[in-house]
C-alpha cells in the first residue's frame, strides 16, 4: 500500500483501466433525490448474465435457462466518512416495491406507478429505475453504481486467486451443483458463484442466501485486505482490471476511485465492515397479480437506514470476551466466580470453533458419571463460559464408571447435540428417543476440556448485523 499511496506512482500503476469499463447513467433527469448524508453509499447489483459464459461453464456450474434480465442481488454498501467501517445491508429481491412513473426500458410503453418485486424494476427500467426504487424505500442517496453479472462476478474472484469461506454444515443444493462439505473451502470463480446463488440448502431460503453472500464480502474484504491485494501493485492493478473491465458503472466511478478505495482500505481488517439485511414485517405479503412478496418492517428499517444517513454503525459495540467471562462468574460468588472467569477468559483466547446452532439455544443438564469430586460442577461451568444454556445444577449420575463422556439427546433435536458434541471432542453421542429438548451431559473420565464454540449466522442486535470477523474463517 505504500507503492499505492505514493501518489503519482500511484496513478501510474491503474493508468488506462477506464477504456474498459462500460457506463451508464444511473443518475440522468432524476428529481427529488434524497438529502445526502454523510460517507459515500454504493449500490451494487448483481445482475443474470449468463449468456455471456461460455457452453461449459454453463453446464458446470448449472446455469442454463435464458438469462432473466432482472436484479439477482441487491446490496447497499455505505463507505463510513473517515473510511474506517464498511456497512452492507442486502434488499431482498423480493421485496414489495411500488415503482415511480416510468417508460419501460424494452419496450417504450409509458408505466404509471405501481406495485411489484424490487427485482423487477431493472426489468423494467433498468439501473436508472433500479436507483430510483432503491433511493425511494430507502431514502438514502446513491454516490456510485456498480453492476457485476455472473462472468465479471467469476472473473474478479479469479484473479483475487479464489475467495475462503467454510461452513460448519454441509450445503448442498441441486439447482445450482452447490456441493460442499462442513470445514474450509478455497472457492473459484464458478464455485463462488454457485454458493451466493443457492437458495434451496435449508428452509433459509432467500433470507439463508443473503446470508451466505454477505459472508463471502466478508471473505473477500479479508483476502483484499490480508491477502496481499492492497499491498501488491502488481496484483492490486490486475483485479482492478478485471473488476472494471467487466462490470456497468456510472461515469464518476473508475480508476481514480479503485485507487482511492484502495487507499481508503489500507487499515481495514474484517471487524471493519459490518452486514445487515433490511429488518422484516411480512416473509409472504401477498400481491394481487405479483404473489408473494417480502414487506419490511417499516419502522425498524426507517432506523437502520437512518443510521446509514447519520454515518452511525449498525453493530453494537461489545464487551471484550474476557470480562463477561468473569462476570459470569462473579455472579455465582467470589470462589466459584474466580474459577468461571478463569475458564472464560481460558475458552475466549481459544479459537471458537464454528457450529450450525447457537449454544444459547441449547438447554444442558450435565451428570458426574464418575467418582472425581466436583467434575459435574465443572463441566457445567466450562459449558456456561461458552455459552451453552445449563441448568446450573449438575447432579450424580446412576453409573459412576463412564469412562467416556455421553451426549444423550432426543433426535429430533439432533443439530442441538452435535453443537454439544463439537465442544466436548471425543464425546459419544447417543440418542434417547422422547427425551426432550435438553441435552444430558454424561461427563466421563475422559473430560479434560470444553472448546469453545460459536455459531455460523451470529447475527444479532436490533437490525440483525454481524462484523465480518464473525463470519470469516480462521476466528
Amino acid at each position: 500500500m505504500a507503492v499505492l499511496g505514493s501518489g503519482a506512482i500511484g496513478h501510474a500503476v491503474m493508468t488506462g483501466l477506464d477504456t474498459g469499463i462500460e457506463r451508464v447513467d444511473p443518475f440522468k433527469d432524476m428529481k427529488n433525490r434524497p438529502q445526502a448524508g454523510h460517507g459515500l453509499n454504493f449500490l451494487l447489483v448483481g445482475t443474470d448474465g449468463r449468456d455471456k459464459i461460455t457452453r461449459q461453464d454453463r453446464r458446470e456450474y448449472r446455469l442454463g435457462g435464458a438469462p432473466c434480465h432482472c436484479t439477482d442481488t441487491v446490496m447497499l454498501v455505505h463507505l463510513s466518512a473517515n473510511r474506517q467501517r464498511a456497512s452492507v445491508v442486502s434488499l431482498p429481491r423480493d421485496s414489495y416495491a411500488e415503482l415511480p412513473a416510468h417508460r419501460d426500458e424494452s419496450s417504450g410503453k409509458q408505466h404509471g406507478p405501481h406495485a411489484v418485486k424490487l427485482n423487477a424494476a431493472y426489468a423494467e427500467g433498468g439501473p436508472q429505475l433500479t436507483v430510483r426504487t432503491v433511493e425511494n424505500l430507502t431514502r438514502v442517496k446513491i454516490d456510485h453504481y456498480l453492476e457485476v453479472d455472473f462472468s465479471s462476478f467469476m472473473k474478479t474472484v479469479d484473479a483475487m486467486g479464489g475467495v475462503e469461506i467454510c461452513t460448519a454444515k454441509a450445503l448442498h443444493d441441486k439447482n445450482t451443483g452447490l456441493d460442499l462439505l462442513p470445514g474450509t473451502h478455497r472457492l473459484s470463480g464458478g464455485q463462488a458463484l454457485q454458493y451466493v446463488r443457492s437458495r434451496h440448502v435449508d428452509g433459509a431460503a432467500d433470507l439463508g442466501r443473503m446470508q451466505r453472500q454477505q459472508r463471502f464480502v466478508a471473505a473477500l474484504v479479508k483476502q483484499a485486505t490480508g491477502g496481499g491485494v492492497l499491498l501488491n501493485p502488481v496484483k492490486f492493478k490486475e483485479v482492478s482490471s478485471t473488476l472494471l473491465g467487466s462490470v456497468r458503472a456510472d461515469r464518476g466511478f473508475g480508476s481514480e476511485q479503485m485507487l482511492a478505495l484502495g487507499q481508503a482500505m489500507r487499515d481495514f481488517t474484517p471487524a471493519s465492515s459490518e452486514f445487515a439485511s433490511v429488518p422484516i414485517g411480512n416473509p409472504s405479503y401477498p400481491v394481487k397479480g405479483i404473489g408473494s412478496t417480502v414487506k419490511w418492517d417499516e419502522p425498524k428499517a426507517a432506523k437502520l437506514f437512518e443510521a446509514l444517513r447519520q454515518d452511525r454503525p449498525l453493530a453494537a459495540p461489545s464487551a471484550p470476551g474476557p470480562v463477561r467471562g468473569q462476570a459470569q462468574g462473579q455472579a455465582q460468588g467470589q470462589a466459584q466466580g474466580q474459577a468461571q472467569g478463569q475458564s472464560g477468559l481460558r475458552a475466549q483466547q481459544q479459537p471458537a470453533v464454528r457450529v450450525d446452532v447457537p449454544p444459547q439455544q441449547i438447554r444442558v443438564q450435565v451428570e458426574n458419571g464418575t467418582r472425581i469430586d466436583g467434575l459435574g460442577g465443572r463441566v457445567d461451568t466450562a459449558l456456561r463460559a461458552t455459552g451453552f444454556d445449563t441448568t446450573r445444577a449438575p447432579v450424580g449420575g446412576a453409573s459412576r464408571n463412564v469412562k467416556r463422556t455421553v451426549i444423550a439427546y432426543d433426535p429430533r433435536w439432533d443439530r442441538s447435540a452435535r453443537t454439544v458434541s463439537t465442544a466436548l471432542p471425543g464425546s459419544e453421542l447417543r440418542a434417547v428417543a422422547g427425551q426432550g429438548r435438553t441435552v444430558l451431559v454424561i461427563a466421563g473420565a475422559d473430560y479434560r476440556k470444553v472448546v469453545p464454540v460459536r455459531p455460523e449466522d451470529p447475527y444479532q442486535g436490533q437490525f440483525g448485523v454481524v462484523t465480518g470477523d464473525q463470519v470469516i474463517c480462521g476466528k
